[in-house]
């Protein structure tokens, strides 16, 4: 059971993709973060019952939302979706939602994928968690700079 702390309790970070929804899982006060499991995007939509049952399961104290940007900091086409899958979190489950630049984290999870030997088949299943752990470690390492304490090394 989650304590009151916000910061002792869980961070879900999500990877919002057309196909598919990376979820990851942290804690700010320690800094570990882990991959979850990946959900599927049918017409702009997850399975919002699978999103609630996160929900419910992990108990949130925030929700973290990768943004995929133009290198040169523009928005696409994925950051206005990924802004309203952020804005619809929000409206849902009342839980604060913090967008994460997420630029290069897909290539990031890929590259560090590569270097495990798995097959491509075997990638797709976890990509997008790992993408969406990297969007989490973002998130923590920037608010321990915020806070003046020394970023964690990251736990996986």
């Amino acid at each position: 059971m989650p304590e009151d702390s916000p910061g002792s309790r869980p961070i879900l970070a999500f990877d919002y993709g057309e196909a598919r929804l990376g979820v990851a899982v942290g804690y700010l006060e320690n800094g570990m973060t882990h991959p979850l499991t990946t959900l599927t995007v049918k017409n702009d939509q997850p399975d919002w019952q699978q999103v609630s049952n996160l929900i419910n399961e992990w108990q949130p104290a925030i929700l973290v939302v990768g943004l995929p940007l133009n290198m040169d900091g523009s928005d696409t086409d994925a950051t206005l979706k990924a802004r309203k899958f952020g804005n619809r979190l929000n409206g849902r489950y009342n839980l604060p939602v913090h967008m994460v630049d997420e630029r290069l984290t897909t290539r990031i999870a890929s590259d560090a994928l590569a270097e495990t030997g798995l097959g491509s088949r075997k990638h797709k299943a976890v990509l997008d968690q790992l993408a969406a752990q990297h969007i989490l470690q973002t998130y923590i390492t920037e608010q321990s700079n915020r806070t003046g304490e020394p970023p964690l090394e990251p736990e996986h």
